[in-house]
């Protein structure tokens, strides 16, 4: 049987997918504690994929999970943020999701670091930034 290509076959891709899971998981859990209801997670669309897409009070926030060594790699992580990917893969869920057509939008970015809070960035970017 053929390995699985969605899995990394490296160590070093293994691990750093290994780390997003969990980056993925306490991020999502910081959500729930901030009495978020998370949707969906590590959504893949055909222009990129959503970490985590949650509700809070009718608004629907699509969120950019980033982890780092150091907190205060923080703004490292931002710049590496590709805002065009995660803004179209927004746009292509809410297109197969029409329901969440008449609800607000948002897109958050939470950084994660060890022995730091989590450091959550609300409306870190809008739909004006992909022109």
């Amino acid at each position: 049987m053929p390995p699985s290509p969605s899995k990394p076959r490296d160590r070093l891709r293994l691990n750093a997918w290994r780390d997003g899971h969990r980056g993925e998981f306490w991020a999502a859990l910081y959500l729930r504690l901030k009495l978020y209801r998370i949707v969906a997670r590590r959504v893949k669309t055909p222009v990129g994929e959503i970490d985590i897409v949650a509700r809070r009070r009718g608004v629907t926030v699509f969120v950019e999970v980033k982890a780092r060594a150091f907190s205060h790699l923080e703004m490292q992580a931002l710049e590496a943020v590709n805002i065009r990917r995660v803004l179209r893969a927004g746009e292509h869920y809410v297109a197969r999701n029409p329901k969440l057509a008449d609800t607000d939008l948002r897109y958050d970015v939470i950084f994660l670091a060890p022995f730091a809070w989590p450091r959550h960035i609300i409306n870190a970017f809008d739909m004006s930034q992909i022109r």
